[in-house]
């Protein structure tokens, strides 16, 4: 555990700072207030792009390509990630479909909220229910935290979180989810791929797996 803190204490902690300055903002603003907050950072080209496209960090797909690339050089870490995405993935899709029933913002300020318009960017399907928690977000932190926990460098941890935190950020900038839902989908995220870590990656666990898929000559 000691090395695990030292070789990981500093991406954690700006984790924890993110997730304080969120719940800062969670903790004083309403809802509504703090979505039309954020929505007037919508309308500038080069972010509406960036955050169109960065949004993908969050699909099933990209998450299990990079399983698949990762099972190519070690099976062990390829699974890693994968269970990190299922186990998250599973949990949020169980809360926001049996135990949450949250409408996005698009249903809100289309049938609660008329008198305010909200700016939406053009070429994205608007999503209007089963808001919480979100599971782009969720899949963003697993798929990305799972990859800074098994890098060496301090500099590519922090990178990753960097990709976790705007992945995440992209459902809100998009209006498909309330800050509140991508702040716990990062909880959510994080805490299985730290579960799905300390089961499969500590020392001298699963040695037969602990090999590439295929070796080649």
């Amino acid at each position: 555990m000691k090395v695990f803190l030292k070789n990981n204490w500093l991406f954690l902690f700006l984790y924890f700072l993110i997730l304080a300055y969120s719940s800062f903002y969670l903790l004083n603003f309403e809802k509504v207030a703090l979505h039309l907050k954020i929505n007037t950072l919508v309308g500038v080209p080069f972010f509406d792009s960036f955050f169109k496209y960065i949004t993908y960090f969050g699909d099933g797909i990209f998450a299990a390509l990079i399983a698949f690339i990762f099972l190519f050089f070690n099976i062990r870490k390829g699974v890693f990630i994968l269970l990190s995405y299922i186990a998250s993935g599973l949990t949020s899709a169980y809360l926001k479909n049996h135990v949450f029933d949250i409408n996005r913002p698009h249903f809100v300020f289309t049938y609660f909220i008329k008198n305010t318009q909200i700016k939406y960017i053009d070429g994205i399907d608007m999503i209007s229910l089963n808001s919480f928690p979100s599971g782009h977000a969720t899949s963003s932190f697993a798929v990305f935290i799972s990859l800074a926990l098994l890098s060496k460098s301090q500099f590519n941890k922090i990178f990753c979180l960097v990709l976790s935190v705007l992945g995440a950020f992209s459902r809100v900038y998009l209006s498909q989810h309330w800050l509140i839902d991508v702040t716990i989908g990062s909880l959510i995220g994080l805490g299985f791929s730290l579960l799905m870590y300390i089961f499969i990656m500590r020392e001298n666990c699963f040695p037969k797996i602990n090999k590439p898929l295929f070796k080649f000559k």
